[in-house]
């Protein structure tokens, strides 16, 4: 090879490589910090017992006659904390307000266009409306757990302006497909709050699971309507200098899509979301920062972070590039990844059973990279919010002749 031939590859290399550095960086220090704190005892508060509490739920709803039963229910186990449920039934065409009213919820009908922050603000002014303390938001094809509501009240009770509990899988052992999203989920959903939280930071909001509380709900109104509207308003509250707080020890389980198509509409809706919050929503936070504003530093990070698998991909790339540097730095960032991976794994009930799951993760990458399209037009302004099919409604599309 001539030294020309060599000159102008090693400077291609170079470029390459730097750029999936600086891809690859804001997840890198977000698993390396993250997967530590979460190590870390967690931090002690005051209670303070007010004489009336008022909890409201809203569970937004478009077609759930299969599910909804099950939620209102799941609500109404925990008989120490008064609640008023609202079901949202948005643009519902089935049965869905009627088995919500007969499980013991109050239906709020709502018809028009629009997403689910949409009947989250439908739902959230009511409860404001009742003189509710605080309102939690429960997903239509969820069920809590026995102390989720105690919990809830507790921590509003006790000074919080904002909590979000863990958000798991629901129906993990369905298929390969719902161990992997469960392993995902430990991940996002419980051992990256986890870590914020022991560093006094924004646990961040789910979309599941989350309660605010009235004082909250007044300064900063639930108006986001993106395809990740939960996003969109934790980000508003950072700004508006409200932290949320994580409950380690209550969860939601929700149902995660067992077919690929299901799947694919719920993929593309969260990430292509992301996507577009992160074109809106980079430069203020980067200016923030460089002002001194050290909030927004995580959310920052949080926000230019890959998904997982596309940061696999990268990092694996980067150790079949000829740079020394560029391989350390990739096999580095690979190490951190199985770090995060097995003290996720560690958070489940069964470890060793959630970490078989990554034997999909090939086939994984693989549909992560067809779906690339797809995302890219769920990223665009004014995308349209599609309800990701219920495992239900496919089994009887399936079983009908």
């Amino acid at each position: 090879m001539s030294p020309a031939l060599h000159l102008v590859l090693h400077l291609a290399f170079t470029v390459i490589g730097t750029l999936l550095v600086l891809a690859t960086l804001p997840l890198c220090i977000e698993l390396l910090v993250l997967s530590t704190a979460a190590a870390l005892p967690a931090r002690k508060r005051r209670d303070r017992q007010p004489s009336v509490f008022r909890l409201a739920v809203v569970v937004p709803a478009h077609n759930e006659e299969k599910l909804i039963s099950n939620c209102v229910q799941s609500l109404h186990a925990d008989l120490e904390t008064p609640t008023e449920i609202f079901v949202v039934a948005h643009n519902c065409t089935d049965r869905t307000a009627e088995l919500a009213t007969s499980a013991g919820a109050r239906v709020l009908p709502l018809d028009g266009p629009g997403g689910k922050g949409l009947a989250l603000d439908h739902g959230i002014r009511h409860a404001l409306e009742i003189g509710a303390d605080a309102v939690l938001v429960i997903d239509a094809d969820s069920v809590v757990s026995p102390n989720l509501l105690r919990s809830v009240a507790r921590a509003i009770r006790g000074g919080a302006d904002a909590v979000q509990t863990r958000y798991q899988v629901a129906n993990a052992d369905a298929s390969p497909r719902t161990r992997l999203a469960e392993l995902a989920l430990l991940g996002m959903n419980v051992l990256r709050p986890r870590g914020r939280s022991r560093l006094g930071l924004s646990c961040g909001i789910f979309g599941n699971g989350f309660a605010l509380s009235a004082r909250t709900l007044q300064r900063v109104p639930y108006t986001a309507n993106s395809l990740v509207e939960d996003l969109e308003y934790h980000l508003r509250l950072i700004q508006a200098g409200i932290r949320v707080e994580f409950l380690d020890r209550a969860t939601v389980f929700g149902e995660m899509p067992e077919q690929s198509a299901a799947s694919a509409t719920q993929r593309a809706r969260w990430e292509g979301g992301r996507a577009f919050m992160r074109r809106q929503w980079r430069k203020p936070l980067l200016h923030a920062v460089i002002r001194g504003d050290k909030r927004m530093l995580e959310p920052l990070l949080d926000l230019l972070s890959l998904p997982l698998a596309t940061q696999t991909a990268l990092l694996v790339l980067g150790t079949l590039i000829p740079l020394a540097w560029l391989r350390a730095y990739s096999a580095f960032g690979l190490l951190l990844i199985a770090l995060y991976v097995v003290v996720a794994a560690s958070l489940s009930s069964d470890p060793l059973r959630t970490l078989r799951a990554l034997a999909a993760a090939p086939a994984y990458l693989v549909w992560k990279l067809l779906m690339i399209p797809r995302t890219r037009l769920a990223s665009r302004r004014g995308a349209a919010w599609i309800r990701t099919q219920r495992n239900a409604e496919s089994s009887t599309k399936a079983g009908a002749p």
